[in-house]
């Protein structure tokens, strides 16, 4: 059978409130999938798919193309998506040119388990267990056929939520019935008020296993179903996100730079990272390389295999006397201006007052006090290398059947602005922080932190291989020479500097980690 299907997603989606900041809410993540594609890929890979776009149109467009090359997609463009003279009914409207034949129509909050059948006749959607305070809803008579389409807050023995799920066979009447209704309210109510003008012709009623995504809390249902069997640690954050879909990885930030640049930097990582297939001005994507995330079993035996690889990785850089004047100005504006900058995003974030404290029965004082103290000019003096930026043990693959032991994910995007070269003791300290605190303890919540007043006490679980592998790493870097002190200020400059871009409690704990942590260095 021809039909077609249309996902809308050109609203606010405002009820998911920071998820929908930065990206239209059809990417909002289920089982680290934007919700739009595990829609698109309940299709049959030649059924054309519309999908009518307006807030964050571009990074709705670029990830579908990204992640869905193979389909045949049209993307129609809103004008009006919010305020007066918006609404469903109005959106649907505007793509009713591309639906002239059956067609299914599938809100892109809506996740259901089962085969969705062809338009063959008209049907909507149900679920059972769901209150019908929160939806719109159907009556059915007992052969389960639409006796009637509701407004929110009907209840009654045969009345069921409707999913936002719908097969039109009688597209020619449904819009008709939308066209003509626009003065009664088609264009508020969307593709309801054109279905109870099928209701003489038959609309069957169908049952699903479904999951809402549209409010935060049954967003979070519908995760701790979806995420129960995958065998992942990523923190998620607001503005950037990591998807993996149709074999592909998917990276996406809302700061343009951030992605080109991280795209140029392949070309001095080389074969040390994967290769980018496709980009956009908010996102890039890989193929997946199969291996082993080396969080999930590390231990001395490969650590000391991997450090063995990444010599040829750090490699120093040869620069004139300008760059290395311009690289060593760079090193102290990005440690030190950068700390002091997002110290001060933190204190504003959770509303910190910077005070004398006792942390796990310790007197620390202020931290301005303690940054104050540091010697930055000693933190900022060292030579370029080829470096990767953010390692830790989530970005490192352990490969299969490849010549390359290893994969480095996830590198940053610059170093101060420079991408040809960074400082090494970066490196350092970033690996030496994912051995401290590691993903998956934060993902179980195995820490505890309480604060009252000013004094603080925090503790969180540590692996025995991470504790191995961090004084193997600290022998490493005295045998080659480099400054282990240097690199422990570092580290926890570090925890200072996340703690302010990760959620309550485990910023609390970022930040005491650090702060704490740094005084006892310079005491």
């Amino acid at each position: 059978m021809i039909y077609k299907v249309i996902i809308p997603s050109a609203g606010l989606g405002s009820r998911l409130q920071h998820f929908s900041k930065h990206i239209n809410k059809s990417l909002v993540a289920v089982g680290h999938k934007p919700v739009i594609s595990h829609i698109i890929e309940k299709f049959p890979r030649d059924i054309e798919i519309v999908i009518p776009v307006g807030y964050k149109k571009d990074t709705v467009r670029d990830y579908v193309q990204i992640a869905h090359p193979d389909r045949i997609i049209n993307f129609v463009e809103i004008d009006i998506y919010e305020g007066e003279g918006s609404g469903l009914g109005y959106t649907m409207l505007q793509c009713e040119k591309l639906l002239q034949c059956p067609f299914i129509f599938c809100a892109n909050d809506t996740l259901v388990k089962e085969e969705i059948k062809p338009p063959i006749t008209n049907w909507m959607g149900f679920a059972e267990g769901y209150d019908t305070e929160q939806y719109r809803a159907i009556e059915c008579d007992d052969s389960l056929q639409v006796t009637e389409i509701l407004s929110k807050g009907t209840s009654g023995k045969n009345i069921k939520p409707y999913i936002g799920l719908c097969g039109i066979h009688d597209f020619a009447q449904f819009w008709e019935a939308m066209s003509k209704g626009k003065d009664q309210g088609s264009i508020e109510v969307g593709e309801s008020y054109g279905l109870k003008f099928l209701m003489n012709n038959t609309i069957n009623a169908e049952c699903f296993t479904w999951f809402d995504t549209g409010n935060i809390d049954a967003l979070e249902k519908a995760r701790n179903i979806y995420e129960k069997d995958l065998d992942l640690n990523i923190l998620e954050k607001q503005d950037e996100a990591i998807w993996f879909v149709n074999n592909r990885v998917i990276k996406f930030s809302i700061d343009s730079k951030f992605i080109s640049n991280r795209v140029k930097r392949t070309k001095y990582l080389g074969d040390y990272v994967p290769q980018i297939i496709k980009s956009s001005k908010n996102m890039y994507a890989y193929e997946i390389v199969e291996g082993e995330i080396f969080s999930k079993n590390p231990n001395i035996e490969k650590f000391s295999k991997f450090l063995e690889w990444m010599k040829n990785f750090w490699q120093k850089k040869n620069i004139n006397q300008v760059k290395e004047k311009n690289f060593l100005e760079c090193n102290l504006a990005f440690y030190k201006e950068k700390t002091y900058s997002r110290v001060e995003e933190y204190f504003e974030r959770f509303e910190y007052i910077d005070n004398n404290e006792i942390i796990n029965g310790a007197k620390v004082p202020k931290l301005m006090d303690i940054l104050d103290m540091l010697d930055w000019n000693y933190l900022s003096q060292s030579s370029p290398y080829n470096f990767h930026g953010d390692l830790h043990f989530e970005n490192i693959l352990i490969n299969k059947n490849s010549k390359r032991p290893f994969t480095l994910l996830d590198w940053r995007q610059d170093y101060g602005g420079i991408i040809e070269y960074g400082d090494i003791y970066y490196d350092f300290a970033k690996l030496n922080h994912g051995l401290i605190i590691s993903h998956e303890i934060i993902n179980k919540g195995l820490f505890d932190i309480n604060h009252k007043y000013n004094k603080i006490d925090y503790d969180f679980l540590r692996k025995n291989n991470l504790v191995e592998c961090e004084i193997y790493f600290r022998n490493y870097i005295n045998e080659k020479g480099f400054d282990y002190k240097k690199v422990e200020m570092l580290t926890f400059l570090i925890f200072l500097n996340i703690a302010a871009l990760h959620h309550y409690p485990y910023s609390l704990l970022l930040f005491y980690l650090g702060k704490a942590g740094l005084f006892n260095l310079i005491k």
